[in-house]
Order: C-alpha cells, then sequence, then structure tokens
C-alpha cells in the first residue's frame, strides 16, 4: 500500500510541476491582451478602447499577480472547467472545443497501440524463436528500416502508396461520417503510428526471447514434450515482456507527439490540429489546457505500467 501511495503522490507532484512551469511560461510569452481585442490593445489613449482594455483584463484576471491567477485557474481545471479562449468573446469555451476534437486523437491513439502491441509482439516472439536464419535477417531488416523513418515522411508514403495507387484505404477523414466509417478511415492513420514502435517491440522482444529460451526451465519444458506454441506464448513470453512493458509506458508519449503530425497529414480535426492552430494563434488557455491533458494522459500510462510490473512479478512492490 505505501509503494502506490508514493507512486501516486508523485505522479500528482509531477503534474504541479509541469501545470507551474506551463502556466508561467504561457503567461510570459506574448501579449494575451493583443490575442484578446487585436490592434485595439495598443491603442489606450482612446478612452473607448482603454475601456474595453480594463473589462478585458478583468474577464480574464489579467489584472490579478501572477500567482493568484494560477491557484484560481488550477482550482477551475481540477473541476473541469478549462476556461475560455483568448477572443473578444471568449466562444466557444475551451472545454467545449476539446470535448469536439479530444474523441478523435483518442480513437487514433487507441488504435494505434493496439496495433502496436497486435503486430510487435507476435513478430518478436517469432523473430526470437526463429533467430539466425534467413528469414529473421529479412525481419531485421525491415525493422531496423521502420524505425528510421519518421512518421511523417512513413504517413506521406503510406498515402500515396495505399490511399492513392492502390485504393485500399480512404484518404481523407470526415468527422461527419457514420461511426464504423470513421474508424476504416482511421486505420492508415494508425498504422503509420504503429509499424514504428512495433518495430522497436520487435527488436526488444526479439532480444529477450533469445536469451529466455536459454533458460533451463524451457529445457525442462522442451524435454516434457509441450509444443513449441505452448513453450513460446506460455513459458518464455512472461518473462520476455519486461522490456516491452517499459516501453509501452515510454511510447505512449511517442504515440500521442506523433498523433500531432499525423493528424495534419491524413486532415483528422483533433488535438494534433487543434494544439498546432493554437500555437499560431497564441491562444494559450486552450495550449495549456492540451498539455496537462497531453501531461495527464501520460503520467496514466506510466501509473498502468507501474500496475502490469507488479502483475508480472510482485517483488517489484516490495
Amino acid at each position: 500500500m505505501r509503494f502506490w501511495g508514493l507512486r501516486v503522490g508523485m505522479l500528482i507532484a509531477l503534474l504541479l510541476a509541469v501545470s507551474m512551469f506551463t502556466f508561467g511560461a504561457m503567461n510570459l510569452l506574448g501579449d494575451p491582451l493583443f490575442n484578446i481585442l487585436g490592434p485595439v490593445a495598443g491603442d489606450t489613449e482612446n478612452p473607448e478602447n482603454l475601456a474595453k482594455i480594463e473589462a478585458a483584463k478583468e474577464q480574464f484576471y489579467l489584472d490579478r499577480p501572477l500567482p493568484e491567477r494560477y491557484v484560481r485557474w488550477l482550482g477551475d481545471f481540477v473541476t473541469g472547467d478549462f476556461g475560455v479562449r483568448f477572443s473578444a468573446s471568449g466562444q466557444p469555451p475551451v472545454s467545449e472545443v476539446i470535448k469536439e476534437r479530444l474523441p478523435r486523437t483518442l480513437a487514433l491513439s487507441g488504435m494505434a497501440m493496439t496495433f502496436t502491441l497486435a503486430i510487435g509482439i507476435p513478430w518478436g516472439v517469432w523473430s526470437g524463436s526463429t533467430s539466425k536464419k534467413g528469414l529473421d535477417r529479412l525481419s531485421t531488416g525491415v525493422a531496423f528500416f521502420l524505425v528510421s523513418i519518421p512518421n511523417f515522411a512513413l504517413g506521406v508514403v503510406l498515402l500515396y502508396a495505399v490511399g492513392f495507387r492502390l485504393g485500399w484505404m480512404p484518404v481523407r477523414f470526415d468527422a461527419g461520417d457514420p461511426f464504423w466509417q470513421r474508424m476504416h478511415q482511421l486505420v492508415l492513420p494508425a498504422l503509420t503510428l504503429a509499424l514504428g514502435g512495433a518495430a522497436v517491440y520487435q527488436r526488444l522482444l526479439r532480444t529477450d526471447m533469445i536469451t529466455t529460451l536459454q533458460e533451463d526451465f524451457i529445457l525442462m519444458a522442451r524435454a516434457k514434450g509441450l509444443s513449441r506454441r505452448h513453450i513460446l506464448f506460455r513459458h518464455a513470453l512472461r518473462p520476455s515482456l519486461f522490456s516491452v512493458v517499459t516501453l509501452f509506458g515510454i511510447n505512449a508519449g511517442a504515440v500521442f507527439g506523433g498523433a500531432l503530425i499525423v493528424e495534419l497529414i491524413f486532415g483528422i480535426p483533433g488535438i494534433g490540429s487543434l494544439f498546432v492552430e493554437s500555437i499560431f494563434r497564441e491562444d494559450f488557455p486552450v495550449v495549456l489546457a492540451l498539455v496537462m491533458i497531453l501531461t495527464a494522459g501520460f503520467v496514466v500510462m506510466n501509473f498502468v505500467v507501474d500496475v502490469l510490473y507488479s502483475i508480472i512479478d510482485p517483488r517489484v512492490r516490495q
């Protein structure tokens, strides 16, 4: 119990540190008043414009000290109120914008991580059990290629080859289509995100499987006449998964980061495109909310990794 209490405390401390750093940076960069009012913010001699400036400062709490604004923002954030956008009307609220975009990015990321595991684990088990053979060398070359090519380059190649040339997959995402049709449209972007991670899983799992298959308990299983499939997936896979589990938590953040670019390539109106749009518009409340949501997602995924560690090897909790 003490182990989990320490882990949760560390995660909360990390989120607070990220929130303080990001909030400070967002409020020190650019001019919020200019983003809200436009050129009017620079005209302080006109009484009418000056009244608008004062009203905007009061509405967005820009007339308060930075620590007070942070505490107020944090209190609202933990209750689900992400504030209003930097615009003259403040509409739509940040929470509404994110609520519209976030499910698309979650669907894309979830599909990508599922593909990563579904491709990488069987690939790694097969490579580890057939090491130093001709097909294994070819497999290694393919893995190195997928690891080295950036997501955006792989996305362009898949979009052109699979989407335009072969016509096997949709090339654009339409948020107005039915659910299953939208899921079909996400397959190609998800593969773009998944293939590089699957290749990394394959390299790690292959190495661990080769080592595990030389252990005495594997030799004993073979002596008992157990099938090759049974030995690989029931005896050798579990002790070989530590590196993959560790990478899974790290790879979750990479998937979210890669989604920022992949969404732009495939025209998916998700968190990635919203993030880029908000940075260019200097819409800091949106950027701040997105940073915190992505950080929280990454932290939760690493907590899940700790749970999986404790399941695979209970000694971790000691």
